[in-house]
């Protein structure tokens, strides 16, 4: 049995940046609801939280609530595999106030800076009258996309 509720599914630029010609891949939030690993009686975990090496602290647990909070939401590509219930490459993990809190934008910024890596951030994009595209980055380089290049992103 997973540890996970699947909150949503949505469209992301492959590598963080919305420009022409960009892949999109589907990125899945994973809710991990708070009575998992938690310390409090009559759950199962007095022994320990086995989910501890890879979850947010868990959540102590009143006798009468319900765990209706979630302890952790986990942001991954949709597909990425697991070893038991850890995965294997998270974009990015957030304990339950954290994700409560954050707006759709901060959300959608973390999870497009965790897309892009290393990369610089396309910032700008130009048009040639040859039907090229050039994409500039923040750190000041850029890339040359051919029209050729269009034409197969768009498949």
């Amino acid at each position: 049995m997973s540890i996970y509720a699947t909150l949503w599914r949505l469209q992301f630029p492959r590598y963080g940046d919305d420009h022409t010609a960009c892949e999109w891949v589907e990125v899945v939030a994973q809710g991990v609801p708070g009575h998992i690993g938690t310390p409090s009686p009559g759950h199962g975990y007095e022994s320990g939280d086995p989910f501890a090496d890879f979850l947010p602290p868990p959540m102590v647990l009143a006798p009468d609530d319900q765990a209706e909070r979630l302890r952790a939401v986990v942001f991954v590509r949709d597909g990425t595999p697991k070893d038991g219930q850890r995965y294997v490459d998270t974009l990015l993990v957030l304990t339950g106030e954290e994700y409560e809190k954050s707006t759709f934008d901060e959300i959608h910024g973390r999870i497009c800076d965790a897309l892009r890596g290393a990369r610089p951030e396309v910032v700008m994009e130009a048009w040639g009258s040859d039907g090229s595209v050039r994409l500039m980055t923040r750190d000041g380089s850029s890339r040359l996309l051919n029209p050729e290049e269009l034409r197969r992103s768009r498949g």
